[in-house]
């Protein structure tokens, strides 16, 4: 698992398959680490080779100081390409890592051949509950929210039916540094892509969960809606539907990236 420097930040980045396959790049939520794709690895290496990363701020990153911006973020995601010797990559990001997959697809098109963009959004024009969940983080830290954001990924027949899955969720997230996740949820309050969605040229599939709360279905809609042929899939998942429905999720994107 190599750490990759990119402009002073070293980046924890996994790389796993046959070095002359397809390159597929995940890309997390705010949140989590690259262990959230557990449910997919498997499968996807049979097509892929598989490149996972925990963004600035989280799991066994760097946490530099903020503020970061969704262009820092995307450029971290080219460093570790241009460090890798990759040129072009498939690109499935989830949440935060569908929002980083939107500015990659605008202003570096010629790095990703296709985009799966999964429950996420393009702008929040109302920042108060987000001031409000930094508020709290700083007076309490990140594992206040804990128990909050898991009734927001998941729904709550999930929640009684795996409460272990759930669990293992929450421990990723109520151990992200606290810089850290204070810095990606400004970047994710302070985001606006509704210009640049159009400038997206890369075949792209939107997934959105019909439960989903946190990045809804229709957020979903309106990305679909404004980049040039892009289609749209609806799990019967919350928010974080790669875990929710796995099966489906991992279907879907197969489905896409490798058409019959």
């Amino acid at each position: 698992m190599p750490m990759i420097e990119v402009d002073g930040c070293r980046l924890n980045v996994e790389v796993e398959g046959p070095s002359g396959a397809p390159v597929l790049m995940l890309s997390n939520s705010l949140g989590t680490n690259l262990s959230m794709w557990e449910p997919q690895v498997k499968p996807f290496l049979e097509r892929f080779r598989l490149v996972r990363y925990d963004r600035r701020g989280h799991g066994k990153s760097d946490v530099p100081p903020g503020p970061y911006s969704m262009e820092r973020l995307g450029r971290d995601v080219l460093g570790i390409l241009d460090n890798l010797g990759i040129a072009t990559v498939d690109w499935c990001g989830l949440s935060m890592g569908g929002m980083v997959g939107q500015w990659l697809g605008a202003n570096a098109p010629n790095r990703v051949r296709r985009l799966v963009l999964s429950n996420t959004s393009c702008y929040y024009p109302v920042k108060d509950p987000w001031n409000e969940r930094l508020a709290l983080v700083r007076s309490k830290g990140v594992a206040a929210l804990g128990d909050t954001m898991m009734s927001r990924w998941f729904t709550a027949g999930f929640i009684a039916r795996e409460p272990q899955t759930v669990a293992r969720v929450k421990e990723m997230f109520v151990t992200t540094p606290l810089a850290g996740f204070i810095a990606n949820s400004e970047a994710v309050r302070d985001m606006d892509h509704r210009d640049i969605l159009p400038r997206i040229t890369a075949p792209t599939m939107i997934i959105v969960g019909r439960h989903d709360v946190a990045t809804t279905p229709e957020a979903g809609e309106f990305i679909r809606a404004r980049i040039p042929g892009a289609q749209l899939t609806t799990l019967e998942a919350g928010h974080l539907s790669n875990i929710e429905d796995a099966s489906g999720f991992t279907a879907a994107v197969l489905g896409f990236l490798t058409p019959k």
